[in-house]
């Protein structure tokens, strides 16, 4: 397998040629360029007929619609056109139409009795074709209002879903995915459609395949005995390979589901942060405040101290609610429904007729089974999808979100001062307990042998002053721009933050003291209240 390719139907016949350099001289070339009236003078006038093909086998109807002319090939099936005339290869006028991604001409076609299900010499239907040239909204059109079959496979037991990961379409891939296309099929050389994406280096498509699937498809091998990892190791695809190994790796690391189940699984790293603020609370009151080898606390050091300590606790009474929250996610198709009933609602999603669609398939989570919002994002760690997704945080084990972004920017404050009042008091204790004959190398030396707890308060506290005043450095100057982590890291592929010239917008910055009195007076911005309807409401 891993030496053989699909072979894509060739277009180099349907591409349309300069009508100034061929003159429009038949109805075959007026069905191309779409002059209706010669094409009425042909068929009325010379009485040309146009139930005939051309010298080359094609027919005026498959141009008319490869070039998406509805009202000519209305006119070509009212005087004669058969709408399911094939040519060469069996291909009918959608077949050409679906080439281009010719909708209203594929309108015209189908309410005039042609088959959505025809197939050519190869076993492609319409499906297969739009997949094979991406056209998405095509393809997503005739599941929607024809019910066309987007699972069927062709001669070679390849499905339209294998057509677009071979040929790198991740939105359609997307879209078959969110349809409930099957991602484990395998056709006649044992690929699935992870194979096809791994064999050409799509990375996108190979994304979208693995968070989307059970991580099985991870494993299968085809005929050759070889997985999606080994194929692109093979072909020289290193960044998909590397992406596959991990995700293979993580996979199989079954040990974990041994010792730990459900929620426990996913527990993060939210434990190693609990423990290490109480440790460090503790080793503060004990080691710094009540330390009986340094000199006495004073009233002013004393309040700061207590005032490090209040922080403290502070933080992890918003630790427990940044971690315990629902970040904002995005009730799942399944959860409002049985699963028969949501597969019926997917097949008859009218996505143009809906609030929450803004025309990027970005927005279908085929994991999910849902349109979601603009600026959510689905976290394949939590399995969930997230509105007004920032980031997913290690640390406390949850997502950062619309409902818990305000008590996580309270929180990372919080520890930053926490950080630096403590730091503070504690050099503070520790200067004044040094005889003032000593020496820096002595005084060094003194405070490591005499006070290593307290060196040791100094080194953790630094190292989480860093940590925090970045992370609260890089929050706050995103809530002031009234943007996502998840944004920025990905402005490239999300179309609503480009303006018409193509360079970097943020619609929903109104500026800094909007941005951040709506941020802290409301926890999120106007622009995000977009109703979403649930999938029951969406279905036409």
């Amino acid at each position: 397998m891993a030496s053989s390719e699909i072979e894509v139907v060739s277009s180099d016949s349907k591409t349309q040629k300069n009508p100034t350099e061929v003159p429009v001289i038949d109805v075959f070339s007026a069905s191309a360029y779409g002059d209706f009236q010669k094409l009425r003078k042909f068929v009325e006038q010379d009485g040309a007929s146009l139930s005939n093909p051309d010298v080359h086998g094609y027919y005026a109807l498959h141009w008319a619609a490869l070039n998406n002319f509805p009202d000519i090939a209305q006119y070509i099936i009212e005087h004669g056109g058969d709408v399911n005339a094939t040519e060469n290869i069996q291909q009918t006028a959608l077949h050409w139409a679906a080439v281009q991604g010719a909708i209203a001409a594929a309108d015209v076609l189908l309410q005039n009795g042609a088959r959505v299900e025809a197939a050519d010499v190869n076993g492609y239907r319409a499906a297969h074709v739009a997949a094979q040239y991406g056209q998405t909204s095509f393809l997503n059109h005739i599941v929607a209002k024809y019910h066309a079959d987007f699972d069927a496979p062709d001669n070679e037991g390849r499905s339209p879903l294998h057509w677009a990961a071979y040929k790198g379409f991740a939105d359609t891939v997307r879209l078959l995915l969110f349809r409930d296309a099957s991602q484990g099929r395998q056709d006649k050389e044992g690929c699935t459609p992870l194979h096809w994406a791994a064999l050409r280096g799509n990375v996108e498509a190979c994304t979208v395949l693995v968070y989307a699937g059970t991580k099985q498809e991870l494993m299968v091998k085809d005929n050759a005995g070889f997985t999606p990892v080994q194929i692109a190791s093979d072909k020289g695809h290193q960044r998909v390979a590397l992406f596959l190994a991990n995700q293979q790796r993580a996979h199989s690391n079954r040990w974990r589901d041994k010792f730990c189940s459900g929620k426990m699984a996913d527990i993060g790293l939210a434990p190693v942060l609990l423990c290490t603020i109480i440790f460090q609370t503790i080793l503060f009151m004990n080691s710094v405040l009540a330390a009986p080898n340094l000199t006495k606390v004073t009233a002013a050091v004393g309040l700061w101290g207590w005032a490090a300590i209040s922080l403290a606790v502070g933080s992890l009474i918003m630790f427990y609610r940044c971690s315990s929250k629902d970040p904002g996610y995005i009730k799942r198709a399944g959860e409002f429904s049985s699963h028969t009933d949501t597969e019926d609602r997917l097949l008859n999603i009218d996505l143009n007729n809906n609030s929450v669609w803004m025309g990027n398939w970005s927005q279908l989570c085929p994991t999910c089974k849902i349109i979601r919002p603009v600026r959510s994002k689905h976290c394949p760690t939590c399995n969930r999808c997230v509105e007004q997704f920032d980031h997913h945080c290690p640390w406390i084990s949850n997502c950062v979100g619309k409902r818990n972004k305000r008590d996580f920017f309270i929180f990372i404050c919080m520890g930053t001062l926490t950080s630096i009042i403590s730091a503070a008091v504690t050099v503070q204790r520790i200067w004044s307990s040094m005889p003032a004959w000593r020496t820096e190398e002595t005084w060094i030396h003194h405070v490591v042998v005499q006070h290593p707890s307290v060196v040791a308060f100094l080194f953790l506290d630094v190292i989480i002053l860093v940590a925090a005043t970045t992370l609260t450095a890089a929050q706050a100057t995103q809530i002031a721009r009234n943007i996502t982590t998840n944004e920025l890291a990905n402005a490239i592929r999300y179309g609503y933050l480009r303006g018409p010239d193509g360079r970097f917008r943020n619609p929903y910055n109104h500026g800094c003291r909007k941005n951040c009195a709506d941020f802290l007076i409301q926890g999120h911005t106007d622009d995000d209240e977009i109703a979403w309807p649930p999938l029951q409401q969406v279905a036409s």
